[in-house]
C-alpha cells in the first residue's frame, strides 16, 4: 500500500508555481493577485481563507480579503465582486462560501467574470468542464486529478466509482474523469446515499472516490483488492483522549480499508492539502491569460 501525500505534492506544485512567480517579477511584471471575499464570520471559513492568504505571500502574488458583515446585502456584494471584475490588478476572484441564507448564492457566483473565476464555479467554467473545453477547474477535483498524475496512476479504462453528487466534488470530478483525453478517458459510475447496495458498485470500482461526507462511512467490505482509494472527507468525530477533544477522519474507515489498497489518500494531508495549490495553479493561469490579452 502506498500513500498518496498530498502535503508533499502540493508543496512540489507551489514551489513550481513559486518558481513562475519569481520570473514573473523578474521580468519587472506585477505578480498574480487574489482577492477573497468573506462574508460573516464562520470560523471554518475564516481559517480556509487565512491560508490562502499566506500561501499568496509565501509563492509571492498579491493577495487580499474582504471581510464583510453578515448582514451586508445582496445588491452591496454584488457590487463588490463587479468592482473586482473590472480591478487590473486582480486576477482571481474567490467568493467564499456558505454565504448567509438572504443571499443567493447562485447570483452571486453567476456575477463573478469567468476569466477571473478560479474557482470554477461559475456556468461558463462548469459548461466548458462538461464538453471539454478549457476551463478553470474546481480545486479539490482538480487536486485528485493531479494527485493520480503525479503518482503515474493509469485511468485509462479503469473503473471509477464516485460516491457523492456534489456540485464541488462529486458531480465535476465524474466528468473530469470521463473526457476523452490523457489522465482521464475512464469509466465512471456515480452512486450517493439513495442507493440501496452501495456495496455492489464500490466493490467494481478500481479507483474509488469517496465525496460524500460521512465519517468513516467506506468500510472494507466495500472496497476490492488493490483498489485505489481517493478519500475527500474532512469530517469532525469527537475524541477525548485527543487535546482538542476531537480528531478529523475521512469518509473512508482509514485503518481497516488501507491495508487492502494499492494507493490510498490520509485524512488529513491528502486531498485537503492540494485543494489551494490547485486555487494558486488557477490563479496564476488566469493571469496569464489576462495579461497577454492586453
Amino acid at each position: 500500500m502506498i500513500l498518496l501525500d498530498g502535503n508533499k505534492t502540493a508543496a512540489e506544485i507551489k514551489n513550481e508555481i513559486a518558481q513562475k512567480v519569481a520570473r514573473i517579477r523578474e521580468e519587472g511584471k506585477k505578480s498574480p493577485g487574489l482577492v477573497t471575499i468573506l462574508v460573516g464570520d464562520n470560523p471554518a471559513s475564516q481559517v480556509y481563507v487565512n491560508k490562502k492568504n499566506k500561501t499568496c505571500a509565501e509563492l509571492g502574488m498579491i493577495s487580499k480579503t474582504e471581510k464583510l458583515d453578515a448582514g451586508i446585502s445582496e445588491d452591496e456584494l454584488l457590487k463588490l465582486v463587479r468592482y473586482y471584475n473590472d480591478a487590473a490588478e486582480y486576477h482571481g476572484i474567490l467568493v467564499q462560501l456558505p454565504l448567509p441564507a438572504h443571499i443567493d448564492e447562485d447570483k452571486v457566483i453567476e456575477a463573478i467574470n469567468p476569466a477571473k473565476d478560479v474557482d470554477g464555479f461559475h456556468p461558463v467554467s462548469v459548461g466548458n468542464l462538461v464538453i471539454g473545453k478549457e476551463a478553470f477547474l474546481p480545486c479539490t477535483p482538480f487536486g485528485i486529478l493531479e494527485l493520480l498524475k503525479r503518482y503515474n496512476i493509469e485511468t485509462k479504462g479503469k473503473h471509477v466509482v464516485v460516491v457523492g453528487r456534489s456540485n464541488i466534488v462529486g458531480k465535476p470530478v465524474a466528468n473530469l474523469l470521463l473526457q476523452k483525453k490523457e489522465g482521464a478517458n475512464a469509466v465512471v459510475t456515480v452512486c450517493h446515499s439513495a442507493a440501496p447496495d452501495l456495496k455492489k458498485f464500490t466493490l467494481s470500482a478500481d479507483i474509488l472516490i469517496a465525496a460524500i461526507g460521512r465519517a468513516n462511512y467506506v468500510t472494507a467490505d466495500m472496497v476490492k483488492d488493490g483498489a485505489v482509494v481517493i478519500d475527500v472527507g474532512i469530517n469532525r468525530v469527537e475524541d477525548h483522549s485527543a487535546a482538542k477533544g476531537y480528531r478529523i477522519v475521512g469518509d473512508v474507515d482509514f485503518e481497516n480499508v488501507a491495508p487492502k489498497c494499492s494507493y490510498i489518500t490520509p485524512v488529513p494531508g491528502g486531498v485537503g492539502a492540494m485543494t489551494i495549490a490547485m486555487l494558486m495553479q488557477n490563479t496564476l493561469s488566469a493571469y496569464i491569460k489576462i495579461e497577454e490579452k492586453k
